[in-house]
């Protein structure tokens, strides 16, 4: 057991009704007996060293790397970098000097500093508050201290989706504070570093693809007349939370089979309840330790009617099988665009979306109808890469779409389906 005996302790546990006690209490007693499941500290260094390593070749004598709670970032380079997921603050970051000890540097204070400091001690032993959203003064304070104050210093996107960055408050106090300092703003360091997945990581995708058939499976057990969509959200966030997981997305929909109005489930679950006759179209996305897995597939409430069978039969799941197949090393992802092209060929349509990549969560590469958008580091699959087919075909008068989606590891032979939901139309 540590020893808490320390003068600073002594000070702080008679003084907890005071503000500033309580705000920058540290080797407190507090969550000492807390269990995180956490990296091993040999994959941090390996992290620590790939990004050292990118510093180096943009000449970067530090790296801000923030990370917060939006969906296309799920906590970034600061996740990575620290095993924090953030649900406070637009963002966190985490500050690495070329050499020396990184610095996370965390909105607040008190005990709920204190619960973060057990929660990233194996990746950071230097955990320090915003002051209350002081999160530039904190900032330049580690440069300065790492001797970087008139450095280069590089600025990792907050959201690479839409190339946001830190907020402009933060950004301007830092440029006032570091006068000397050339402020870069850097473009697609996390997702190079992380495209490729290491076995620890891939574990964790592992992991979230268990937990996301067990949110079908609550869809299909809790899938019954006069439950509502939102009810279904209820039950697949539940078997997610119930496993360690987080909720990244949970888009669920529902229409008659018989007078369908819908190609892809609703991105806000509603009240509507549910009739036998139904057909539920749904995407899914569970969490764990900073990584995701998706899933999609219709579920029917009923015997489906013979055209929505057949649609299934003869382009949903066939169409899907081919753009899977094109899943091996080595392969262009503009094959996976090729396979796609059966549902026109078949006089239908799709969304126009075929597969994404992930890296934390949805990201590169991309194959749409229309072409391959990709990166020099992901054009080409490789082991290790995850990678989200989710080809949606559409019927031609553009009033039923059926998702269909796993999530797959590209392995030195092939491809492996993260989840063991059965490749049928599900009927309930």
């Amino acid at each position: 057991m540590r020893d808490f005996t320390s003068p600073e302790w002594e000070e702080t546990r008679k003084r907890l009704d005071h503000g500033q006690t309580f705000a920058r209490m540290r080797n407190t007693p507090y969550y000492r007996d807390a269990v995180y499941p956490q990296f091993s500290r040999a994959e941090y260094d390996r992290r620590f060293a790939a990004l050292r390593a990118k510093m180096a070749d943009h000449d970067l004598d530090v790296v801000i790397c923030p990370g917060g709670p939006s969906h296309w970032s799920w906590s970034g380079g600061m996740g990575w970098l620290s095993g924090h997921w953030e649900w406070h603050c637009s963002a966190v970051y985490v500050v690495v000097p070329r050499a020396g000890e990184p610095t996370l540097i965390y909105g607040m204070g008190g005990t709920h500093i204190e619960a973060v400091r057990r929660e990233v001690a194996v990746a950071i032993s230097d955990v320090r508050s915003s002051r209350n959203g002081l999160f530039a003064e904190v900032m330049a304070e580690r440069i300065t201290e790492a001797g970087a104050e008139k450095g280069r210093i590089g600025l990792l996107e907050l959201d690479p989706r839409h190339k946001d960055y830190m907020p402009a408050n933060q950004y301007l106090r830092l440029k006032d504070l570091l006068p000397g300092a050339e402020i870069v703003f850097t473009e697609g360091f996390m997702h190079e570093l992380v495209v490729v997945k290491s076995d620890e990581e891939l574990d964790c995708v592992r992991h979230a693809g268990r937990l996301c058939t067990n949110a079908m499976q609550a869809i299909a057990d809790r899938a019954r007349p006069g439950v509502t969509e939102q009810d279904l959200r209820a039950a697949a966030g539940a078997a997610i939370l119930d496993r360690g997981g987080d909720i990244d997305f949970l888009i669920i929909g529902s229409t008659p089979m018989d007078d369908p109005a819908m190609v892809f489930g609703n991105p806000r679950p509603s009240l509507r309840e549910l009739s036998t006759g139904d057909i539920i179209i749904m995407e899914l996305a569970a969490g764990y330790r900073g990584y995701s897995a998706q899933i999609g597939q219709p579920i029917c409430l009923g015997a489906p009617p013979e055209a929505v069978q057949r649609f299934w039969d003869e382009i949903a799941k066939p169409g899907y099988e081919r753009v899977t197949a094109a899943i091996e090393p080595g392969r262009p992802v503009s094959d996976m665009v090729e396979a796609a092209g059966f549902f026109r060929a078949n006089g239908c349509q799709s969304r126009p979306i075929v597969t994404h990549g992930i890296d934390f969560v949805s990201d590169g590469p991309h194959a749409f109808i229309g072409g391959a958008k990709t990166h020099d580091c992901d054009a080409i699959l490789k082991p290790g890469m995850v990678l989200m087919p989710e080809p949606n075909p559409i019927t031609a008068d553009g009033l039923l779409g059926m998702f269909v989606g796993h999530t797959f590891i590209v392995t030195e032979h092939g491809r492996d389906c993260v989840d063991d939901w059965p490749l049928e139309l599900t009927v309930v």
